[in-house]
């Protein structure tokens, strides 16, 4: 039902980007809309549109190489990483191929032969039913509508000229859509479509900018110019409310705001429980941007730092040489300092160029993380060798993903320990990450192969409930703060209780969940950079000698 001019209503949806605003609501309807021009099919000709389509194809790449350059000045290299994909994507030869095909058997246009072409690619990977393969499939969406406008001679956008300041509401959000954002000084995002792994929910939480999704019919229910209070704390929208409600949300901005202001003050120090416990809070990292800001926010180290960045979009994978120099410019603000590397976590549901799509029915459920590299052990061999040239200059650690067996542990660390016989050198710390309820239940074979252990709370919840995170069908099952997940944790502490446990989810951003976390032994906290003041003054704030767990 639709909120009418001046008339209160409260909307309640899924934070995927935390923080309070308030401002006029503007509706954004276009986003999937593509410009087609009408084909003369007197001056038809194939080897025309297929010269149309090349010349097309040359200034969009151009246009995203452009794009990442802009993105990883403004907002952060990870980030700039996505459009390094879709220039992949885009050039990719069997994708080309097809639209060629399409193009000469059909005897269509170029723009509908891309819109034909791209739509069986997207539709390919939504049936995966897995959630980074439906963003691939976001993805394909974002390239076709460039490049259909691109065949039309479209060169502006519509978000160029959204007001400055507005609660901007869409259905999605594609990735090049999210961009404008960061010059137009957007408060907030309500949309209807997006999650917490989303590229909308990357880029936004990167630009503090608060966001609420699932909003059901939203371009039908809010009014446009009409006014919104927006807590993406608690993932609550308040539509026309009465100037006793605007005061009110003024002044929990304001304390919002000076609380944000105090922990961050105080984010420096170290974090340590009213019982005298002193607790680890580190950053999740992808990139010098991502550092850098860690640092300023108070980070004791990197807990979690990712190398898919430096894979995506590449034709060959990079050399230990370039993949070292990458991780010693990224890691450069944290020498002496803990930092935890993540080897490779790609699959079948992030197939890379230099090894081709693997089609598999549930690739959720197939190779990805460890399994991979035990099928590729040129590229575990080639990590392991760029990490180790940060030993001289890092308190290296390793973190092994998707581990669900003993073995996937044990093929690791052979690895790791011929290597470093070979230089005469003192392996690294190793830690398995604790992801799937095998590994959980698995923990006392796991440990005596491991230093430490790190929960992955996001696929854990997602493979203990059965219940894709990215899929709307089945959102009431995923609950990464259900007392099925605690339970786990308990179990991983009580069958290794020497263990050194760290969380590196999204459950560990959770500040509600803090207590909950280290009563069960947890020692150790990732997060995003902007989320550690408020983590640690959560710890300052909690008493482990009173907290009894239930389980």
């Amino acid at each position: 039902m639709k909120t009418n001019s001046g008339e209160t209503s409260v909307l309640s949806g899924t934070t995927i980007s935390p923080g309070m605003a308030e401002g006029q609501i503007y509706l954004y309807r276009d986003i999937l809309a593509a410009t087609e021009l009408p084909t003369n099919k007197e001056d038809y000709s194939v080897d025309a549109e297929i010269d149309r389509l090349d010349c097309a194809t040359v200034k969009i790449t151009e246009d995203l190489l452009h794009l990442a350059d802009r993105v990883e000045k403004e907002i952060n290299l990870q980030l700039a990483g996505v459009f390094g994909a879709h220039s992949a994507i885009l050039n990719d030869s069997l994708l080309k191929e097809e639209l060629r095909k399409e193009i000469i058997d059909n005897l269509v246009s170029a723009s509908s032969a891309v819109k034909s072409v791209f739509l069986r690619w997207e539709n390919r990977f939504l049936l995966m039913e897995s959630a980074i393969a439906r963003e691939k499939g976001e993805d394909f969406r974002d390239i076709s509508v460039r490049l259909r406008n691109a065949l039309a001679n479209v060169t502006g956008h519509a978000l160029e000229h959204i007001p400055s300041g507005c609660i901007l509401v869409a259905q999605r959000l594609l990735p090049s859509e999210t961009v404008f954002l960061v010059n137009q000084l957007t408060r907030s995002v309500l949309l209807e479509f997006g999650t917490v792994g989303s590229h909308a929910a990357l880029f936004t939480r990167q630009m503090n900018v608060p966001c609420i999704a699932g909003i059901k019919n939203i371009l039908n229910v809010l009014p446009d110019n009409g006014y919104a209070l927006v807590d993406a704390r608690k993932g609550i929208i308040t539509v026309n409310p009465n100037q006793k409600a605007k005061a009110n949300f003024k002044k929990r901005i304001k304390q919002y705001g000076e609380a944000l202001k105090l922990a961050k003050s105080s984010s420096r120090s170290p974090s340590v429980t009213q019982d005298g416990i002193e607790i680890v809070v580190n950053a999740n990292v992808g990139c010098i941007a991502d550092s850098r800001q860690a640092l300023e926010f108070g980070a004791d180290g990197v807990g979690l730092y990712r190398l898919e960045q430096f894979y995506i979009g590449r034709s060959v994978p990079p050399s230990a040489e370039e993949l070292l120099e990458e991780m010693r410019l990224t890691l450069s603000p944290f020498k002496a300092k803990p930092v935890c590397i993540r080897l490779l976590d790609i699959g079948s549901d992030k197939p890379m160029p230099f090894i081709g799509f693997m089609a598999e029915s549930n690739p959720a459920l197939g190779r990805r993380g460890i399994r991979l590299m035990r099928e590729y052990p040129e590229l575990l061999n080639t990590q392991l060798q760029a990490i180790l040239g940060l030993k001289k200059d890092f308190d290296v650690q390793i973190l092994i993903p998707m581990v669900t067996t003993a073995d996937d542990v044990t093929f690791v660390k052979q690895t790791l320990q011929s290597i470093c016989a070979k230089r005469g050198i003192r392996p690294p710390l190793l830690g398995a990450m604790i992801e799937t309820p095998a590994a959980a239940l698995s923990a006392s074979d796991i440990a005596p192969y491991v230093d430490f252990m790190s929960f992955g709370t996001n696929d854990l919840t997602q493979y203990t409930f059965a219940a894709d995170r990215e899929n709307a069908a089945v959102a009431a099952y995923y609950n990464d703060i259900s007392e099925v997940i605690f339970r786990l944790i308990g179990l991983v502490h009580d069958d290794v209780p020497m263990m050194p446990l760290s969380v590196c989810g999204e459950l560990a951003g959770r500040e509600a969940a803090v207590s909950r976390l280290l009563a069960l032994g947890v020692r150790s906290l990732s997060v995003a950079a902007p989320l550690i003041p408020s983590i640690k003054e959560s710890i300052r704030k909690s008493n482990l000698s009173d907290y009894v767990p239930s389980r």
